[in-house]
């Protein structure tokens, strides 16, 4: 037996936390899942949640999970789902011959393709007017 009953110990890495997945034995020889998360807190110190998962216990705790991963998932297919409908409405919208017409951005320090007299800059439009060198509105009085 290992250091303060660990019979295995495993971890999973991840970018902000941790989380150890330790099997241990008590005094009374009763087998155990630790699972641990270890995340950084403020300053240099972690902070570090456990629980603790008897072996008579594991068939119903690993139920309980497996349901919740399944609720996950079928959860996840229905967004994605919804999402795939709400993109195909959207596309049979503005497709050819639809009630709208989709606008056509481009991108930041790209060049407009046509030159209609209209400059784009960023979220506003200014209409260049084309006016005449000697306009009198032009002309300041010296």
């Amino acid at each position: 037996m290992g250091i303060r009953g660990e019979l295995y110990t495993t971890q999973v890495l991840l970018d902000n936390r941790s989380y150890f997945f330790n099997v241990k034995e008590n005094r009374a020889g009763d087998v155990f899942l630790q699972v641990v998360e270890s995340k950084k807190g403020d300053g240099s110190d972690f902070d570090r949640h456990q629980i603790a998962v008897f072996a008579e216990d594991m068939q119903k705790f690993f139920a309980g999970l497996d349901d919740a991963l399944k609720f996950i998932e079928k959860d996840r297919k229905a967004k994605q789902k919804a999402r795939a409908e709400k993109k195909a409405e959207k596309d049979a919208r503005f497709a050819k011959g639809g009630e709208g017409t989709k606008r056509v951005y481009r991108k930041k320090g790209e060049e407009p393709k046509q030159d209609d007299g209209i400059k784009r800059t960023g979220k506003v439009i200014h209409v260049v007017s084309k006016r005449a060198v000697n306009d009198p509105a032009e002309t300041s009085e010296e």
